[in-house]
């Protein structure tokens, strides 16, 4: 696909290319549905033609990493401000809405957290003094700049039947510890929307248990506004179906609905890291790309038939030169699950979600 008609050199900085649109963006196309958003890292504001894009594209950002814990709140006494700050910086300056990710997940979290300093687990008092702190603190200083937080990530396993994860704040807190980071992030801003966030939410159990721990939450009267589908996806899953029901099940709750994470792999889905790296070279080949636009195709069917339950869509990564899937589940393999390519390019997919 040729992409003169879609951009034009603009202008030279510091040597590099920058582009600008001459046709609509992602956020033009679903301006009356719902905000298009994208996962981003402060080094993409220094590269002209990556920011170029995110301002032509999108109206909505998430840090993919620089306000998780372990990287800004990497030792007990200190935080590590400045990627987030310039991510925040760069929202305001250019008008983006803000999504906060994320404040309570048991990955990627500091090696201080859970451990006194003789190395022992601390008690259920001082982690949740610990994890009020972290989220009045991070809160607190994006108060304001940040619409909506994802509070806590992933706290239901895929299998089984439990609805909670055997993690470190469960095994020393208790399932409460839940409830107790919603509060905390009321207190630390009442104005800010709080969504639990979770992937894998079309399995009908796992689904079903996310639903039981957000319902309790509703019903206690916990603050919390809606579910976020992270949307880590694949060519033949989820079915519509499967994603219609995933939305009208937590939009009955009264809860708001957003698509957090969005990729679609070329690769069949797996949820666990494979422990070998990946030696041999991906082609993204026609079939790939058939299925990948009929997959994105359905999707975005399904969203903006549900656009009242629907109220934000981000995509993981901008583009197919560098996506988390390259490294996840399999170090080194190449992936090729969003709608720009590797030279920041629209992919056939991407005029699949714009033309209806």
């Amino acid at each position: 696909m040729k992409n003169i008609s879609f951009y034009i050199l603009l202008l030279t900085l510091s040597g590099h290319t920058s582009f600008a649109q001459t046709t609509k963006g992602l956020k033009d196309y679903y301006k009356k549905f719902f905000p298009i958003g994208v996962a981003v890292n402060p080094r993409m504001f220094d590269v002209p033609e990556e920011s170029a894009l995110i301002l032509a594209q999108f109206s909505s950002m998430t840090p993919e990493n620089a306000m998780k814990m372990g990287p800004i709140h990497p030792e007990e006494k200190r935080y590590n401000w400045a990627p987030a700050d310039k991510i925040a910086d760069f929202a305001v300056q250019h008008g983006l809405k803000l999504r906060g990710h994320t404040l309570c997940w048991h990955s990627q979290t500091p090696n201080w957290l859970f451990k006194d300093s003789t190395g022992a687990t601390i008690s259920k008092e001082v982690l949740l003094a610990r994890l009020k702190q972290h989220i009045f603190d991070v809160v607190g200083r994006y108060k304001g700049k940040i619409y909506v937080w994802d509070v806590v990530n992933e706290a239901v396993p895929d299998g089984g039947t439990d609805i909670y994860r055997k993690s470190p704040f469960y095994e020393i807190i208790g399932p409460e510890y839940i409830e107790k980071a919603f509060q905390y992030a009321h207190e630390a801003d009442p104005k800010a929307l709080l969504f639990y966030n979770d992937y894998n939410t079309e399995n009908a159990s796992k689904r079903d248990r996310i639903y039981q721990l957000v319902k309790g939450l509703k019903d206690k009267g916990v603050p919390i506004h809606g579910v976020g589908l992270q949307g880590h996806w694949a060519l033949t899953e989820p079915t519509a179906a499967e994603l219609e029901t995933s939305i009208k099940k937590f939009a009955s709750l009264g809860l708001q609905v957003q698509v957090t994470e969005l990729d679609v792999s070329v690769h069949p889905k797996e949820h666990e890291r494979r422990t070998e790296a990946f030696t041999g070279k991906v082609e993204y080949t026609a079939e790939m790309e058939a299925k990948q636009i009929a997959q994105y195709k359905m999707l975005f069917e399904v969203l903006r038939k549900h656009r009242k339950a629907v109220t934000s869509v981000t995509f993981w990564n901008l583009s197919d030169k560098s996506s988390w899937l390259d490294n996840f589940p399999v170090r080194g393999r190449k992936d090729f699950p969003l709608l720009f390519d590797e030279k920041y390019q629209p992919k056939k997919a991407f005029f699949a979600v714009t033309k209806w």
